[in-house]
């Protein structure tokens, strides 16, 4: 038995709306459940919005807080980013976020072997994990498929999760547009804690070439496979949310971004 279709609204479907206005987007599209970001223009959560005010919003209208979004470069593991990830760890506690989603290393010029990479992530899970326990969230590894990222594949943040016995506070993003980048086979259905759907139309565009600006909302011209993949996570046992989560500027600059959300719900429930 498939599970339904359950959507949510990343802070980056319309990252220039007040939080109130994004709430009601969220409500007018009977999505229960939004992601909130610390990356877009002054690097602040809800640009400074005390979390207990972000708490008070959202329950008034029944809006679950999926994650905070994200702790990076998570893999890295030093001084300044515990002091990120208690920070994070924090806001999300206080809002009601039910996690923190991280990612890793994503610039050219990585010197470290793959060997080095592995054991920063043994390490920075290690160490991440006491604290999501101490904090009672979830930290959602979220793999990027870029060819420059340090861990661009599930089954090496699966392998990493099992060997520090984290098991209990680490789970999954599977992102449409990294998997099919990565081009990863393996779908993880149980480990999965959050799903990232975004569409690209670009069809002649090398692979090695598609970036996040090209991520826009999923339609008949998406060619990374969005319905397909979705298809294999709810028919294997994944029942959590589908968060919206394009980049584009074409898609931040729609006059009507509900009509285009409804749209694509629309699209995907079809298929």
């Amino acid at each position: 038995m498939k599970s339904p279709l359950r959507f949510a609204l990343n802070r980056m479907v319309a990252p220039n709306l007040s939080l109130p206005d994004f709430i009601q987007l969220a409500v007018a599209l009977k999505c229960d459940a939004i992601e909130l970001r610390n990356d877009l223009k002054d690097r602040q959560i809800e640009y400074g919005t005390p979390a207990s005010r972000v708490r008070e919003m959202c329950a008034a209208q029944g809006i679950t807080v999926l994650s905070i979004n994200a702790l990076y470069p998570f893999d890295v593991w030093n001084a300044e980013r515990r002091a990120q990830a208690i920070e994070l760890a924090t806001y999300a506690r206080e809002c009601g976020a039910q996690g923190l989603v991280m990612c890793p290393f994503n610039e050219r010029g990585d010197t470290r072997d793959e060997a080095q990479r592995a054991a920063g992530l043994r390490t920075a899970l290690s160490e991440l994990a006491p604290i999501l326990r101490e904090y009672g969230i979830l930290g959602f590894i979220e793999p990027l498929g870029f060819q420059a990222c340090a861990l661009r594949h599930k089954r090496v943040a699966v392998d990493a999760i099992q060997s520090i016995g984290g098991l209990d506070v680490f789970r999954l993003v599977h992102d449409t547009f990294h998997h099919h980048l990565a081009g990863e086979q393996a779908f993880f259905p149980e480990l999965t804690g959050l799903v990232h759907i975004s569409g690209v139309e670009e069809a002649e565009a090398p692979l090695s070439s598609i970036r996040d600006g090209h991520r826009v909302l999923v339609g008949e011209g998406d060619i990374l496979g969005n319905a397909a993949q979705i298809d294999t996570l709810l028919s294997t046992g994944y029942s959590g949310y589908l968060s919206f989560e394009p980049f584009a500027e074409s898609v931040h600059a729609l006059t009507d971004i509900q009509q285009a959300l409804g749209a694509s719900i629309a699209h995907l429930q079809k298929r």
